[in-house]
């Protein structure tokens, strides 16, 4: 009786999907991509005035005077506000197969294979912006990408704000909830780095965290 409950509870178990979320930044990548990715778009000297002026902002938000969303945006705002979203996409287009592949881990694109092998559901969930990592993620035959939008102006340019919230903590996993709707049918793997990924890391079924 019992062996035949849990051979019914296996047999369930086995026939849901199976979702793995993966973190880019630190996860599959070995930095932080956006510095990458600015220097990328504005040049060596652009990319070092910005740093530059970006320190009262850093320095706010390490005493809790700047909220992280804002100091990215503030960040956006130095590199990327007045950028035709047309053309930004062109350059993350290029930033993603020129550059992203000298940032990865191979491990983790181990680990990725894997799950894709296995014909598992491959999410990337991410705070960096969909601008490159989209494009990256059709390359490697990625399902889904949720990442943090580039708010738009009314001609197409990038302003520097966000569209929505950063895609960390919370918004992770509303994000893909909202993508995969109820948690009970599907199995989720996820793999994060950061304390960013921690609400998602608990809504999984196996959790790595800094393990690829």
């Amino acid at each position: 009786m019992i062996a035949n409950k849990l051979n019914l509870v296996y047999q369930v178990y086995m026939e849901k999907k199976v979702v793995a979320a993966f973190d880019f930044d630190g996860t599959i990548s070995k930095r932080d991509t956006f510095i990458p990715f600015a220097l990328f778009i504005v040049g060596p000297s652009r990319w070092l005035v910005g740093l530059f002026s970006l320190i009262p902002s850093t320095v706010k938000f390490m005493f809790r005077k700047m909220s992280r969303q804002k100091l990215k945006e503030k960040t956006m705002t130095v590199f990327l506000q007045g950028i035709s979203y047309k053309e930004l996409r062109r350059e993350g287009h290029e930033f993603a197969h020129e550059v992203i592949p000298k940032l990865l881990k191979i491990k983790a694109l181990e680990q990725l294979f894997w799950h894709q092998e296995q014909g598992h559901t491959v999410i990337l969930v991410s705070a960096s912006p969909e601008v490159y990592l989209t494009p990256w993620a059709e390359k490697m035959g990625i399902n889904h990408v949720c990442a943090s939008k580039l708010a738009l102006d009314d001609d197409g340019n990038v302003t520097g704000k966000l569209d929505g919230l950063n895609c960390r903590g919370k918004e992770k996993v509303r994000r893909l909830q909202e993508l995969l709707g109820d948690k009970k049918e599907y199995v989720l793997y996820a793999y994060g780095d950061s304390p960013g990924d921690r609400e998602m890391l608990s809504l999984a079924d196996h959790a790595f965290y800094r393990k690829i």
